[in-house]
């Protein structure tokens, strides 16, 4: 049985080649992303900034919905020419990709999984073969991360990211990787893959709060997840390697969906771990910036 580790963990993005937090406080956040700033909304950046001015290609201003909603207001070579339609390239190890400000606030990707995928890669250790599966994969990066340990299916529910997301295979050279971009709803496809009696070396998983499938689907983490965590685990076996779930802009513990793994996983051997992700500020003695809550599963075969 899956054993809890209740202590709970930090998985902590520092600094790298194409994303640095520069500052943080008062409820915004100010980050580098490869050769421009930019400002964006951080309710948990409850402390004062660290430096009395930030200059910046755009700001976030978000609207007064608390779920979301906002607009960017950009400055400089922006504000004069407007946002370059390509974005510009950015990299992570091996993995290159596009970066460009979305009517979602971020920029294409999410800088503080860059720890998670290193975690992966390391539960995966010198497989080359394995299979693994990328659920609400966005644009890529998770699964171009897992690619050179062998077959990735990703699966996400928007037309426009999984485009994205073969833009940027191709931009890190990885075209020709056996990936399979699927434009599906997660939790469908997840239950149709339970019946198949399909199995995985390891799964990612990062819901949002609210979606919608391709054909209309409604997804409610609080009412869905419990279900779809339930089939991810009957497609993990034994020889299976991980899981991780990250879950973003809920009022939730990681020890609620540590506990939901625990009871996913209770055939399987292994440990839970739990904690939060967070993003480290640049310079000696850098703040600790929480981003997301998350859970994993790791069984070393």
């Amino acid at each position: 049985m899956a054993s809890l580790v209740q202590q709970p963990l930090v998985m902590t993005c520092t600094e790298w080649d194409s994303y640095r937090l520069l500052d943080s406080g008062a409820g915004r956040k100010w980050e580098s992303f490869g050769p421009h700033t930019f400002i964006r909304p951080e309710p948990q950046a409850m402390w004062q900034p660290r430096f009395d001015q930030w200059s910046a290609a755009g700001e976030f201003i978000p609207g007064s919905d608390e779920d979301g909603g906002g607009r960017w207001q950009f400055s400089g070579q922006f504000a004069q020419e407007g946002l370059p339609d390509e974005g510009w390239a950015l990299a992570w190890d091996d993995v290159r990709f596009t970066a460009k400000p979305t009517p979602f606030r971020h920029l294409q990707f999410f800088p503080d999984m860059a720890p998670v995928w290193e975690w992966m890669r390391a539960q995966l250790g010198e497989m080359t073969e394995a299979e693994t599966l990328n659920l609400f994969g966005y644009t890529g990066l998770g699964s171009l991360a897992l690619s050179r340990h062998g077959k990735v299916t990703h699966v996400d529910a928007s037309k426009k990211s999984v485009a994205q997301a073969r833009e940027n295979a191709a931009l890190s050279g990885m075209a020709e990787r056996p990936i399979r971009w699927l434009v599906d709803d997660a939790a469908k496809f997840t239950a149709r893959e339970v019946r198949r009696e399909r199995r995985y070396d390891g799964i990612i998983l990062d819901p949002p709060k609210f979606g919608r499938g391709p054909d209309g689907e409604v997804w409610r983490l609080e009412e869905h997840l419990p279900g779809l965590i339930s089939d991810c685990a009957k497609l993990l076996d034994k020889d299976s390697r991980f899981l991780f779930l990250t879950v973003y802009a809920v009022r939730m513990s990681s020890l609620a969906i540590a506990g939901l793994l625990q009871e996913a996983l209770r055939g399987l051997p292994g440990q839970i771990e739990h904690g939060d992700l967070a993003v480290r500020e640049e310079g000696e003695g850098g703040r600790l910036l929480p981003t997301a809550v998350f859970a994993r599963w790791s069984n070393p075969v």
